[in-house]
């Protein structure tokens, strides 16, 4: 059974998917409006009007006739999943993006169908404000379906608790790319790989659609695969580059992106950034029941797509530097980014503990978030996890409904200083967490895999060793700065510094160099919080705009010119008027 748009039928394998909202029909008056961004064309039937992989597709709007969508299985067969007839369109995520798709499409009979190329959906997403929110909620609620489906997307295969497994699985979740997961023991290896002699070494693998194998990829080499990665054009120049795809930095784009600017975000791993990993937010403004990190990023992400921001993913940001006015950006491969103004939203990540053996747990033991991905390893076992920080609290309070018993580590005498206090008294309210202050992990067992935690009272000297395999950390922040050493002024923490006498105008976001601004929690003194993230984000764009103005005379008229000096080619750079963005 597939899904219908006649007899509302659907086999989509997800309790929560809603086919009134992935399959909404545009209405008459909604044709007549489409009618000036696309063309009408007729199809013969049997004829694909594009296929798995491919990227950069055009919308099709079903004026006469019907176009089936089929979704590629794990064993390389196909699955109808929809039947779009008059006023139904085609498109998920990918439709936003420029992603490989996930989906085919192809006319069943003979189908007059009205064609919006890609660069005219673009316009129209930003023209037509309820035909944009009716595409934008459609090609989501799509996606969602797709990842209800079983068999769909790919085959990861590798060792119960192995630590590369963790982290592509995190990414293809985070990318919300449809996977499945098949756990090999020890002693299945050498079958289930061809009778290799070290078996190990080829795990964990990653089985494609069309029956190759990787063998332990790289994330940039499995999201060039799979069609998740996303790289700027080399030869435009944007208004905005934001650097970092978490709250802050979606903030700025979604803001920027609305108000006309040339936005092009660049992500190394996924949206959300660490505020993606919580598994609830509870006092962000207009969530009263919360909402978890990575549904708050999903929704981040479609709204920036909506304005037309695009998103580069799977590449990090390398160096920075700045010549004739414009910003180059390296990211890692030498891929360029060039622009007039770059906002940096690169964030923060967890510190480390200072324990032995500790990077050998890393993702097989000791994780660094709490979502219901890390959460299957924590059924009715004791867990631990250390800080005593808001995201710290809310893991606590997570696992606690999951796991057997929590056993909550803080350094300090206290939570009261660092933690909220609706979540200070859920803790001490719960029977399946108990709270260790002035306490510190100071040892770590097991091999291969963490068996063993041992935690001291800092003030007694009293010792507690407990049968543990997973342990949560969250104490505190290092910058991801680390790229622009020696490029912007910095603070004995490497978090960036900011406004008055550190930056070159008097606002609270701008660096030491001219047209580079910082935002969230790679800022100095920025508050780490998610309202307050997405405040700076926000508010920045203002500082752009007035940068760009008062600066628009010091741009090269001619984006050749300002590509030609930073690759230092001389070139003429004198501009009477600054476009927006340009292409070569």
């Amino acid at each position: 059974m597939i899904y219908d748009a006649e007899s509302k039928n659907t086999a989509w394998n997800n309790p929560d998917f809603r086919p009134d909202l992935a399959f909404a029909k545009l209405t008459e008056e909604m044709i007549v409006r489409l009618g000036a961004y696309g063309q009408e064309e007729t199809f013969p039937a049997g004829v694909p009007l594009f296929t798995w992989g491919e990227r950069q597709i055009d919308m099709f709007v079903v004026l006469e006739g019907q176009i089936d969508v089929s979704l590629r299985l794990v064993n390389g067969d196909s699955k109808v999943i929809a039947n779009h007839r008059r006023l139904d369109f085609s498109g998920e995520f990918n439709l936003l993006t420029s992603q490989g798709s996930l989906v085919e499409a192809r006319t069943v009979q003979e189908s007059r169908l009205l064609r919006v190329p890609r660069r005219e959906l673009s316009k129209l997403m930003r023209a037509e404000g309820d035909i944009a929110n009716l595409v934008t909620s459609a090609v989501a609620w799509r996606r969602i379906g797709m990842l209800g489906e079983e068999n769909a997307g790919i085959t990861l295969r590798g060792l119960a608790n192995d630590a590369e497994v963790t982290v592509i699985q995190r990414f293809l979740v985070r990318n919300s790319y449809p996977h499945r997961i098949v756990e090999v023991h020890a002693e299945e290896g050498p079958l289930l790989n061809d009778g290799l002699s070290n078996p190990e070494s080829t795990l964990p693998e990653a089985i494609l659609f069309d029956g190759r194998i990787l063998h332990r990829p790289t994330i940039t080499q499995l999201a060039d695969e799979l069609g998740i990665t996303e790289l700027p054009d080399p030869e435009m120049i944007y208004d905005v580059t934001v650097v970092g795809a978490g709250p802050s930095g979606l903030a700025a784009a979604v803001y920027a992106a609305s108000e006309g600017l040339c936005t092009i975000v660049i992500e190394s791993t996924a949206s959300g950034g660490q505020a993606g990993t919580s598994s609830k937010i509870e006092n962000y403004l207009g969530f009263p029941t919360g909402i978890s990190g990575q549904r708050l990023a999903n929704r981040a992400q479609l709204q920036a797509l909506k304005f037309g921001v695009r998103i580069a993913i799977s590449r990090q940001t390398i160096t920075a530097e700045q010549s004739n006015g414009i910003h180059k950006l390296t990211l890692a491969g030498g891929i360029p980014v060039y622009s007039r103004s770059v906002v940096v939203a690169s964030g923060a990540q967890y510190r480390k503990l200072s324990v032995d053996n500790y990077s050998q747990y890393e993702n097989c033991g000791i994780f660094y978030a709490a979502t219901a991905m890390e959460s299957m390893f924590c059924r009715e076992k004791e867990i631990v996890v250390v800080g005593g920080g808001n995201s710290a609290g809310q893991a606590a309070l997570f696992l606690s409904g999951i796991a057997k018993h929590v056993h909550h580590i803080i350094r300090g005498k206290s939570l009261a200083s660092t933690m909220s206090q609706y979540l200070i008294s859920r803790l001490e309210s719960s029977s399946r967490i108990s709270l260790y202050t002035q306490a510190e992990i100071v040892k770590l067992e097991g091999d291969p895999y963490l068996e063993y935690v041992t935690w001291t009272n800092r003030e007694t000297g009293e010792s507690i060793v407990k049968p543990i395999g997973t342990v949560f950390v969250m104490i505190g922040a290092e910058p991801n700065s680390g790229w622009l050493f020696g490029t912007v002024r910095l603070d004995k923490k490497g978090f960036i510094l900011t406004g008055g006498t550190d930056g070159f105008e008097s606002t609270p976001y701008a660096t030491s160099l001219p047209g580079m601004f910082a935002v969230g929690d790679v800022r100095s003194n920025s508050v780490k919080r998610v309202a307050s993230a997405v405040g700076e984000g926000s508010v920045v764009i203002a500082d752009v705009h007035r940068y760009l103005a008062d600066h628009r005379n010091n741009f090269p008229a001619e984006p050749n010119s300002a590509l030609a000096a930073l690759r230092s080619v001389n070139a003429a750079t004198t501009p009477e008027d600054a476009a927006p963005s340009h292409r070569l």
